[in-house]
């Protein structure tokens, strides 16, 4: 089912491609052949008629005089012959051993031309023969047995001889020529033969009627193989303007994707592309969009348009470009070592970044490379497994690792992006099941006032315990869960599940403490979340004040009246609101000033080192200070060493979250520990980090539901 697609864009291309004419060109010939062997059939038929016509009434006059003769007793022999001569025919009689009995006039029956059989019949059904006079010797061409047969053959050639003749006598005024037959009748039962000459009589005007048939019959199967071309020809021109069309992409005026597949596909499984190295590009216009925002689509389509043209400019032979769609394009290039095909990529880019004087543009190309295939002796062989939607899939998957950078950049494709893509399928297959079987489970990070050392608060981290995948940390799925807008679906598991522990904690006597969750910034597009974060922490029926909504700064990039709206709507429920990641974005003091939080979470890069003096100690200390003078608690994230705790402790930061406390854990091993009601960190001894887990690092182990 996977090629579905492919198949049916093939049959497409070839209903597209399809050359109907030759289809033409067939009818057009069995035209011509029907038509000429018509003319052919109908001329010999009609000269058959003509010759038949004549040459009846002739032997029938012979067959008369046989018959006078036959009929005639040996007294009336003299009387016969009398009447007979006076016929004025040319005429013998012999017996069977050819003795000649009676002669009147000259004997001219040709001794070498043979017997011409005719194509008619006498009384007796018996097929008519006649002999060559001496006169006709090369008028007829004889068969295979040496007979000479009235035929369409030996019409035409008849008639060239007699436009010969009639040539040539055309000075004596003459209008006819003739041509001498002998008929042989037997006679007297048999025993002796009675032979006469009989003169075959042909005019100009059989000859004008019979030319006159024939070129009627060209004119016509002429007129009608012209139209015949003249369709041809029309075929062909629509057939070239569908394919252009269809071929053409409306933006660029130049190839579309369609073209770029076909011809791809063509180009890399020749035989004498073997040996060529070939590589499929995804080059994009980054910003596109943007563009067309701050000036107009048709100004963009006007830059798509050049980068056209300069990309197509830069091609060599055997290599192709198209644009593919919005403002990426694909391009088949030939090279032979990466670092010369990189080198003549950026060259590309130079030239496209410089295509507007007033304007800096950049590009993102992903390379995927498309390997040569070899026999067992290492020579080159043709690409058979072509898939040029798949080689240009890869390429866009190469490219896709650009997409967090503004400027120019070139990516080549590998197996990793391969793995990264299978997993990412995966996440995205079983996002669901997850739920559903409740994979996803809840680890508790506890939150520690730095001066008492007691436990002030909490914050709910997800992890993905697959029964096929084992133990995964957030990191590895929850980034792939926001891109593909699944978060909101992991928020309300959270927030559900989070308050049935807090219930559940809560009714086994614990003394509960806030709990932290985060909620994702695509959930705020909702206006309604409020509403629904209420009412799914009312149905596990835990109180509102144990659950702290976690936004991140990002969030506040977003519409800012739905959010202080939704914030407002939460604390007027009950709950309380924070800002997460303070200080790892551009707008943290906008947001403060606007956003009626109550909590405010320092960024863990703020503690990636030594902040002890200098700027980084100046920072978080007016960051705390502030947040005192707006009313908000302060709470620092990634803290892992003791002389962190005593500095934050020293300016007033109100509870501690990290390493040196405690790393994340199961919730059963957070209750136990409150049940016992033992101190997470009752000493200040200097501790040096938490042991990490074996697929987490302290900055997966901090991401919780946003990345």
């Amino acid at each position: 089912m996977a090629n579905t697609p492919k198949r049916k864009k093939n049959k497409v291309l070839k209903i597209v491609r399809k050359n109907h004419i030759w289809v033409t060109i067939a009818i057009c010939l069995v035209i011509a052949l029907v038509s000429d062997a018509f003319i052919a059939l109908f001329s010999t038929v009609i000269g058959e008629y003509l010759l038949n016509s004549k040459i009846g009434e002739e032997y029938e006059a012979v067959a008369y005089m046989a018959k006078l003769y036959d009929y005639s007793s040996n007294e009336e022999t003299n009387n016969i012959f009398a009447l007979l001569n006076e016929e004025g025919r040319s005429y013998y009689i012999t017996d069977n051993h050819g003795n000649v009995i009676y002669q009147n006039g000259e004997n001219t029956m040709g001794t070498t031309n043979g017997i011409l059989t005719l194509s008619f019949k006498d009384e007796d059904d018996v097929v008519v023969k006649a002999y060559l006079d001496n006169t006709d010797e090369g008028a007829f061409v004889p068969n295979e047995d040496g007979d000479f047969v009235l035929s369409a053959t030996s019409i035409f050639s008849f008639v060239v001889k007699f436009w010969a003749d009639t040539f040539e006598k055309s000075k004596n005024n003459r209008n006819s020529v003739d041509m001498p037959f002998w008929f042989a009748i037997d006679v007297k039962d048999g025993k002796q033969i009675f032979y006469a000459k009989t003169i075959f009589n042909i005019s100009v005007t059989d000859v004008m009627f019979l030319g006159l048939f024939i070129c009627i019959a060209l004119v016509l199967v002429g007129c009608i193989i012209i139209l015949m071309l003249i369709n041809m020809i029309n075929t062909i021109v629509h057939q070239n303007r569908l394919s252009k069309v269809f071929f053409t992409d409306p933006i660029t005026r130049g190839h579309n994707w369609m073209w770029f597949s076909f011809h791809g596909e063509q180009l890399l499984k020749k035989k004498r592309s073997a040996k060529e190295t070939y590589a499929v590009l995804d080059l994009v216009f980054v910003k596109f969009r943007n563009y067309c925002v701050c000036h107009s689509v048709a100004e963009g389509e006007e830059m798509l348009y050049r980068v056209d043209r300069i990309v197509k400019e830069s091609l060599g032979k055997k290599e192709l470009s198209a644009h593919y769609a919005s403002a990426n394009f694909a391009l088949l290039l030939k090279f032979k070592d990466r670092e010369e095909l990189k080198a003549r990529i950026q060259q590309l880019i130079d030239k496209l970044e410089k295509i507007d004087q007033d304007h800096k543009f950049t590009f993102h190309v992903g390379v995927y490379v498309v390997e040569n295939v070899k026999n067992a002796k290492g020579k080159a062989i043709r690409r058979k497994d072509i898939d040029i939607e798949r080689e240009y899939n890869n390429a866009c998957t190469a490219r896709s690792t650009l997409e967090e950078s503004d400027d120019s950049a070139i990516a080549f494709f590998d197996e990793n992006l391969v793995e990264e893509q299978k997993w990412i399928d995966t996440v995205m297959e079983k996002r669901r099941s997850a739920i559903e079987n409740e994979e996803y489970v809840i680890y508790y990070q506890p939150k520690y006032d730095p001066k008492t050392n007691k436990l002030r608060g909490v914050e709910a981290l997800i992890r993905w315990n697959s029964p096929e995948l084992g133990f995964k940390s957030p990191g590895t799925f929850i980034p792939i869960l926001e891109k593909n807008g699944f978060i909101q679906d992991i928020d309300h598991y959270m927030i559900t599940h989070v308050a049935r522990d807090q219930k559940a904690w809560l009714d086994a006597g614990y003394e509960c403490v806030p709990a932290s969750v985060n909620v994702s910034r695509a959930h705020f597009s909702e206006n309604d979340l409020a509403e629904q974060i209420r009412d799914a922490v009312d149905a596990e029926g835990c109180p509102r004040n144990l659950l702290e909504i976690e936004l991140t700064e990002s969030a506040f990039f977003d519409d800012k009246k739905a959010m202080i709206d939704t914030i407002l709507k939460l604390k007027e429920y009950g709950f309380m609101v924070s800002m997460d990641d303070f200080g790892s974005g551009y707008s943290s003091l906008n947001s403060l000033k606007d956003m009626p939080l109550d909590i405010l979470k320092l960024d863990a890069e703020f503690f990636r080192g030594d902040v002890n003096g200098g700027r980084g100690e100046i920072v978080i200390s007016e960051a705390i200070a502030l947040a005192k003078s707006l009313n908000m608690l302060t709470v620092a994230e990634g803290v892992e060493f003791k002389e962190q705790v005593d500095f934050l402790a020293s300016k007033g930061c109100d509870m501690i979250q990290g390493y040196f406390f405690a790393k994340p854990m199961p919730g059963e091993e957070y209750a136990d520990k409150m049940n016992r009601k033992e101190g997470f960190a009752d000493s200040k001894e200097e501790k040096a980090p938490k042991e990490e887990t074996a697929d987490e690092t302290p900055e997966e182990q901090e991401i919780s539901t946003e990345n």
